[in-house]
């Protein structure tokens, strides 16, 4: 070798050991960046030594894919779970000490006390409080739900906004990569924020991508609408300012097409959009038509001569009183109107004790005019409807033919049976995350053992690069010597 090849060596490992261990540094002080995926300088050697011809960013396409498709299916369902940890807040936790099903038991008590000291006015009192706390029940958990969903409109309005920021944050990204790959420049840094940008995106609504020539991503949602193209599509959707039972939501629109809403406990919803949309136009609906249910039956089972009795209602779409309604047949919002006539409410002048004589509507007949202190006739018919089987509307997804208090407690057992399932599915979509995260990390992420080790190893380069030098130096030195 000669003295001029050995400097062109020394000369090359010095390179190289510089570009090698910037990228090497650049590694280790992101390695907990997540969003950072390692990089490589790849060495070629020719006749006129090695040198590095590109960086090589550790891309996994097929685990990134796998990722994204795990990431959005936790999303949605997470979102889900939480939508239902929201409604069974609205019943009272764990016991549900506030829903209808707790309040008609304490009601039907309430009665049976009455039954059997029938000229007690304290016991009628307490029968009208008890019947006034299930009123309450049931407007309560009215309100609460239709509030939920005027919540998940206004979170899926603010989705939408994320999402059509986070598109053009994605094409500012997708052409920077572009440029890079077309001008034979370093993209590593651009692929990374797509990439950064393209998991927010995912959260939202499920994506596929594809990858065309110049590094250019093209992204599909997963059911075949074109999300990105070149351009953002768009993303449209028209808030509702309020919400009753029965007012329909708008839907959310991308490129023209509408996003589909999720079904299911374990929802199959990709991304927390089509969840939000569950909640509020499936899950929250059957639920408040459950309560509406509940409400309804009261009304036909304490009516008067084909007048309501105990329980009235004013008809939300007139403002009306309404009479005594079509038995199983849904009456949309009657829950968050119900309530108890004033005829027998002592704090507006009416009397309890119509509760027994049975003539609490102006217009029926007294089952007992006389008043006898002893008269249990029209207690023990009230008592006794509670545990007797009526229609229900088959639309609220529970058995159509049961008494009131076993309805009331299958529709506590449906939102607990869907909460459960939805755990159970949120642990699985968890876990499944995680590993293809874990997975994803293993193959692009920084290990900072490895990225040490290579630095020793550019560390031994550089050294045996100066000792070249040393020696062509002291060759040089000889040769001035002799020369001299």
């Amino acid at each position: 070798m000669s003295l001029t090849s050995a400097l062109n060596t020394a000369q090359s490992i010095f390179n190289n050991t510089g570009a090698q261990s910037s990228i090497v540094s650049n590694n280790i002080s992101n390695a907990g960046n997540k969003d950072y995926v390692r990089r490589q300088a790849m060495l070629t050697t020719s006749l006129g030594g090695a040198q590095v011809v590109k960086i090589s960013r550790a891309q996994e396409d097929a685990l990134l894919k796998q990722y994204l498709k795990a990431s959005s299916k936790d999303s949605a369902q997470q979102t889900l779970l939480g939508g239902l940890e929201d409604l069974k807040s609205i019943m009272g936790g764990n016991d549900n000490e506030t829903s209808p099903e707790v309040a008609l038991r304490t009601f039907r008590d309430k009665l049976g006390t009455f039954r059997a000291t029938p000229g007690d006015l304290i016991a009628a009192q307490g029968a009208i409080t008890a019947a006034q706390d299930v009123v309450t029940s049931l407007n309560n958990a009215s309100k609460a739900v239709q509030e939920q969903r005027a919540d998940a409109d206004k979170q899926i309005k603010n989705q939408v906004d994320s999402l059509n920021s986070l598109l053009k944050q994605f094409e500012t990204a997708n052409n920077a990569v572009k440029k890079a790959t077309a001008g034979n420049e370093d993209p590593s840094s651009a692929l990374d924020e797509r990439e950064k940008v393209l998991k927010q995106i995912n959260q939202i609504v499920g994506v596929s991508t594809v990858t065309r020539d110049n590094n250019d991503m093209v992204l599909y949602t997963a059911d075949g609408t074109t999300l990105f193209e070149t351009i953002p599509r768009a993303v449209s959707f028209e808030p509702t300012q309020s919400y009753a039972a029965g007012t329909v939501g708008n839907k959310v629109y991308i490129d023209g097409v509408a996003v589909n809403t999720g079904s299911g406990a374990s929802t199959n919803a990709q991304g927390s959009l089509a969840s939000l949309l569950q909640i509020r136009d499936d899950i929250a609906p059957k639920f408040q038509s459950q309560l509406d249910e509940v409400a309804r039956g009261l009304v036909n089972l304490y009516q008067e001569d084909g007048n309501p009795g105990l329980f009235v209602w004013t008809d939300p779409t007139t403002g009306v009183a309404g009479g005594v309604p079509p038995a199983g047949t849904l009456i949309n919002g009657i829950a968050g109107t119900i309530a108890v006539n004033d005829r027998v409410v002592t704090s507006k002048g009416g009397d309890p004790m119509r509760l027994r004589d049975g003539n609490i509507n102006a217009s029926s007949t007294a089952a007992n005019p006389d008043g006898s202190s002893g008269y249990t006739a029209e207690l023990d018919r009230l008592y006794t409807a509670m545990d007797s089987g009526i229609p229900f509307d088959a639309s609220t997804g529970l058995d159509s033919n049961i008494s009131i208090l076993t309805f009331a407690t299958n529709s506590i057992g449906w939102l607990e049976q869907n909460r459960s399932d939805a755990t159970t599915a949120a642990e699985n979509t968890q876990a499944a995350a995680a590993r293809t995260d874990e997975a994803y990390s293993n193959e692009t992420g920084v290990n900072l053992d490895e990225e040490l080790t290579l630095l020793l190893d550019i560390e031994q380069s550089y050294k045996a690069a100066t000792k070249i030098l040393n020696a062509v130096d002291e060759m040089l030195k000889a040769l001035l010597d002799i020369a001299s």
